[in-house]
């Protein structure tokens, strides 16, 4: 693990999870397969993809990633030590909130999947409806708000660069999860604050 704290641990009053890869086990959403339907090319985000394209084909493009999400939702499988991580900040008094590019009716799918775990336990849920998606820091700052917390009093976890992006730009602390991209090449990414191979090994870095 690597942790190189910008500021002290101790102010972390929020945790902000990314959903698909973080909280959950990747896999479920197969997106080459996503965007071969669209017709995305491969090196094109899928929203943003959608987005760029005439107004009148956008209704039509959503349908095609709604359909796959729902699946992946009902096929979720909560990361390795995703619900005893959730239950024990939880019981630190952390904020709990969820920062995803995915839809609101998606992550109240996945979380059926997490035993003890409910929507009621996030403070906040930030989705594709009601921020600008990830690497925005529009979520972020929004997720920060509700929470009633200074930004950097707030931790963004993710797998992914955006997720890192989108943190540090908000003046968040960052974790990047590496268990399920054990091979992913990172070195042109920013650094995040800390390094985990386990959503429970935050319990170690968060007093």
């Amino acid at each position: 693990m690597r942790v190189r704290f910008s500021s002290n641990p101790k102010t972390i009053r929020g945790v902000l999870f990314d959903l698909d890869g973080t909280l959950t086990l990747p896999g479920a959403l197969d997106f080459p397969a996503i965007k071969r339907e669209m017709g995305c090319p491969a090196e094109i985000p899928i929203l943003e993809y959608i987005e760029s394209r005439p107004e009148e084909e956008r209704g039509r493009l959503y349908k095609i990633l709604e359909k796959h999400e729902k699946k992946a939702a009902r096929d979720s499988i909560p990361n390795e030590g995703a619900v005893k991580c959730l239950k024990i900040l939880k019981t630190m008094g952390i904020q709990l909130g969820i920062i995803t590019r995915n839809s609101l009716v998606s992550v109240n799918e996945v979380l059926r999947r997490f035993n003890g775990i409910n929507r009621e336990d996030f403070s906040v849920i930030i989705t594709r409806e009601n921020a600008l998606p990830k690497p925005d820091p529009e979520g972020v700052l929004k997720a920060a708000n509700a929470m009633g917390i200074k930004p950097h009093e707030l931790l963004v976890v993710g797998d992914f660069l955006f997720d890192i992006m989108a943190g540090q730009a908000a003046g968040a602390l960052t974790a990047l999860i590496k268990n399920v991209h054990p091979d992913m090449d990172t070195s042109g990414w920013p650094r995040a604050d800390m390094e985990i191979e386990t959503l429970d090994e935050l319990l170690n870095h968060i007093p």
